[in-house]
């Protein structure tokens, strides 16, 4: 029986996170949950450098992280979007196709790299439980599956994409699934918040993969206490804090997305065995 293998592109840098911690919890609960051999290995991309050997992965999982997201033409940034685009390649001309999530920093990036909209910084820091509105092109997504609409799910960023360009989305194939809150009466841009970006590369910048446990020790430090409070008040604080143990918010949406990625990322190995 042929090993099921998971590639983590980390891009933390080193930063101390929650991401990483809940991306490997996820990852060997749907190894434990599969009657196969099954492994992932971590790359450290921005420190290091380091990419995976596009042939020895199933399916890829790209992490959210620190600092600007903004194209700076680094060698590692080089690297990075080489994979990207040998994994095009391969899916384009090869049976066994190969799946990648993206996530947050990681979004941000390809969003700009496939010319999809504008990233830019956000004046203050969108930190907290928020509710992700879907597009009508997203009832069909099966990552998304049973999510409802508005779903949950914990947002951390200081940029922001932006701006959909609309027709590149059309010839490049991407699909636009979700939008932060929609609010028509502020005339502030809506964040693009759940992207379909080929057939089998998806990305959101929000964090799928959160739980209430890394949650609850964030939402207890200083920094992020005063953010939420600054942005939203004392109220909205207390509501979000009292949405991590809600089985219909951020667990419902941890149990949906990356396990649903996964599956997929599954099948699709077990369709080039028999291929």
């Amino acid at each position: 029986m042929e090993e099921f293998k998971i590639g983590i592109l980390d891009m933390y840098q080193g930063v101390s996170n929650e991401g990483m911690r809940c991306i490997k919890m996820l990852v060997k609960d749907f190894f434990y949950k599969i009657d196969q051999k099954a492994s992932f290995r971590v790359f450290d991309v921005r420190n290091n450098s380091e990419i995976p050997n596009l042939d020895e992965f199933d399916g890829f999982i790209s992490s959210g992280g620190p600092g600007s997201p903004l194209l700076e033409n680094h060698e590692w940034e080089k690297k990075y979007f080489g994979f990207i685009e040998n994994l095009i390649f391969h899916n384009k001309t090869e049976n066994n196709k190969k799946h990648l999530f993206a996530i947050c920093h990681s979004f941000q990036l390809l969003y700009q790299y496939f010319e999809l909209g504008v990233v830019n910084k956000r004046k203050s820091t969108s930190f907290g439980v928020m509710p992700m509105h879907r597009y009508k092109s997203s009832k069909k997504e099966t990552i998304l599956g049973e999510l409802l609409d508005p779903f949950w799910a914990v947002d951390s960023r200081d940029y922001q994409a932006i701006k959909p360009n609309h027709k590149r989305f059309e010839e490049f194939g991407a699909k636009l699934l979700c939008i932060e809150k929609d609010r028509p009466h502020v005339p502030l841009e809506r964040a693009v918040m759940a992207v379909r970006f080929t057939k089998e590369i998806f990305g959101t910048q929000f964090h799928p993969e959160a739980d209430a446990e890394g949650m609850h020790r964030l939402f207890k430090t200083e920094e992020k206490k005063a953010a939420v409070i600054k942005n939203f008040g004392l109220n909205k604080y207390e509501d979000m804090v009292a949405h991590l143990e809600d089985p219909d918010k951020i667990l419902f949406t941890e149990s949906i997305i990356i396990p649903n990625f996964l599956k997929i990322a599954f099948e699709a190995s077990k369709m080039a065995v028999l291929i």
